[in-house]
């Protein structure tokens, strides 16, 4: 069972300084937990000093489970860490000694209600694998079906819990006391951790990622997902079908199964293409250990604790910033990240632009093909880091899984090239984005947002009026200087009209097409949908007639 807070508190602050990082104690307000003797605390000496990635690697495993994950969860978020911070933090093993068998047993029987030997033909008592919030065990189902069975390890969760609300904690402490912290929203970022921690806790929602993603896969005879067998399966242990093969990371044992690995690589990458630009649901940790090739040559999937998903705001976005770089655009490129990352006040986007420019122009005219693409993310994460700007988590894991692919594609080919085999996804995703019933879409939302700020006019017109009548700014103007401003007034009252207008009109024909019957017509042959494309045609003609710039008025004689 876990301590009180404050015993809890004190081992976090010791450890902390016992690996140098002295500095993340004062950020959170740790310093009243150290004993008046503290300093290095037993830190262990060797020829080659620790370096400092080492040093936060080292004290995360010492504080067990949690801060384990967390080390795992920020070797996953190029846009927060540097490249030698999150290598280290990605060797961090997620292991545990074992919990005993009897232990494991009792678990089983209370969570099934039978004990283990009366579900399964055997279960072995010694775990394939320890981890820090479970372990797994070989079995055979009734029927002879080879299975895994995890079973999460007692008192973790209260462990977790407790843990969780120190990180916010701390997280509110060090957003208070230091500027980078606050940069950072670290808040956010431990609120994200716990829900994601607590995601991989339940092992029903494992259950069911596995089957979304066997549901993806069900027609593609390159990937192989195991089945779960909900009937041994709860909250607390998960039964699933036993994929074995050959490490994807075992060069030679691929060499002598006879596997091309060229075409291995290419279908990795197409899964993985797949994923993310066709289901928008990605498995976020596709690390070499995971990845199981059978002896015919299909990818064995295994670990579905964490997962992303990508909305599709998130994905139009990401096709922005595809754009951006296929048309060698650097303020485009700035202005897709400026949209898409957080940040604490504004972003300047010359100066971010400028940073961009000698990471984009060398691939100028370049198709997206050509590109290498871990190369190009990684330069662009460290212009993003640099100017303190956040990227959605699901972003931030799919941009470290198309690295961790490209090297994995490399490993397995040196020719391998990612954007060869994903531009035809990346295209199709563009693609969509100007369909006439997307385009209707995005015109129909703007005619929403418009019509929102007309209704807030009056209310921001009423406190102007209150400013002058409280004896506000004086303003002197000649009548001459009025002109300009009355041109363009009026310009843009017109343009407002028929842009509330055309976009009425194609909003309504968005929705006619978007409910035709697919067995009929095209709806695009209907007449109501031809009138209303001429409408807003005319509309739109009148309209850039009605942006011409305004002849200067003569002046009076």
């Amino acid at each position: 069972m876990p301590g009180n807070h404050a015993e809890r508190y004190r081992q976090i602050a010791e450890t902390l300084t016992r690996h140098g990082l002295g500095f993340l104690v004062g950020a959170a307000g740790l310093q009243r937990w150290l004993p008046f003797h503290h300093g290095l605390l037993g830190h262990e000496r060797r020829e080659q000093p620790y370096s400092n990635p080492e040093h936060l690697r080292l004290a995360l495993e010492q504080l067990g489970p949690t801060f384990v994950k967390l080390g795992q969860v920020l070797s996953t978020r190029p846009d927060l860490l540097p490249e030698p911070y999150r290598r280290e933090l990605a060797r961090l093993q997620d292991s545990a000694p074992a919990v005993p068998g009897t232990v494991i047993a009792d678990v089983i029987e209370r969570e099934l209600g039978a004990a283990p030997s009366e579900i399964f033909t055997t279960f072995e008592r010694e775990p394939l694998a320890s981890a820090s919030l479970g372990q797994a065990h070989a079995a055979v189902l009734t029927d002879g079906t080879d299975v895994v069975v995890k079973v999460r390890r007692p008192d973790v969760v209260e462990q977790v819990e407790q843990d969780l609300e120190i990180l916010r904690n701390l997280a509110a402490r060090a957003t208070r006391r230091w500027d980078a912290a606050a940069d950072y929203d670290l808040i956010g970022i431990a609120e994200e951790f716990g829900h994601t921690l607590r995601a991989e806790l339940d092992y029903l929602q494992e259950g069911r990622n596995a089957e979304r993603f066997a549901t993806n896969f069900g027609g593609d005879d390159d990937v192989r997902i195991p089945r779960i067998y909900w009937d041994t399966t709860t909250s607390r242990v998960l039964t699933l079908e036993r994929i074995t093969g050959i490490k994807v990371s075992d060069l030679p044992a691929l060499d002598a199964a006879g596997i091309d690995r060229p075409a291995l690589a290419v279908r990795a990458a197409r899964m993985v293409a797949q994923m993310i630009f066709d289901d928008g649901f990605f498995h976020a940790d596709p690390h070499p250990g995971n990845l199981f090739i059978q002896p015919d040559g299909r990818i064995g999937l295994i670990d579905f604790g964490m997962v992303g998903d990508i909305d599709a705001q998130l994905r139009d976005k990401l096709g922005t910033l595809l754009i951006a770089i296929a048309r060698d655009n650097p303020r485009r490129v700035a202005s897709a990240v400026a949209d898409v990352a957080s940040v604490r006040g504004t972003v300047d986007l010359s100066a971010l632009t400028a940073d961009l420019t000698p990471i984009i122009e060398p691939y100028e005219k370049r198709a997206l093909g050509e590109i290498p693409l871990g190369a190009l993310i990684q330069e662009v994460l460290g212009v993003i880091r640099h100017y303190h700007l956040q990227l959605p988590r699901q972003l931030a894991l799919l941009l470290k899984m198309l690295v961790m692919v490209e090297g994995l594609g490399a490993q397995l080919d040196p020719q391998f090239q990612l954007a060869l085999i994903i531009t035809p996804y990346a295209q199709r995703l563009l693609s969509q984005r100007f369909t006439p019933a997307a385009v209707a879409h995005r015109l129909g939302q703007a005619g929403v947002d418009v019509l929102g700020a007309v209704e807030e006019l009056p209310e921001q017109l009423r406190r102007l009026q209150s400013v002058f009548d409280a004896g506000g700014p004086e303003v002197h103007l000649r009548a001459t200087e009025l002109d300009p401003l009355v041109d363009r007034l009026e310009a843009t009252g017109q343009r407002l009209v028929v842009a509330i207008m055309a976009a009425a009109i194609v909003r309504a024909i968005g929705d006619v097409v978007a409910a035709g019957d697919p067995g009929r017509q095209k709806p695009w042959t209907s007449p109501l949908v031809r009138a209303g494309l001429g409408t807003a045609g005319s509309l739109g003609t009148y309209r850039v007639w009605a942006g011409r710039p305004p002849r200067k008025r003569r002046r009076a004689q």
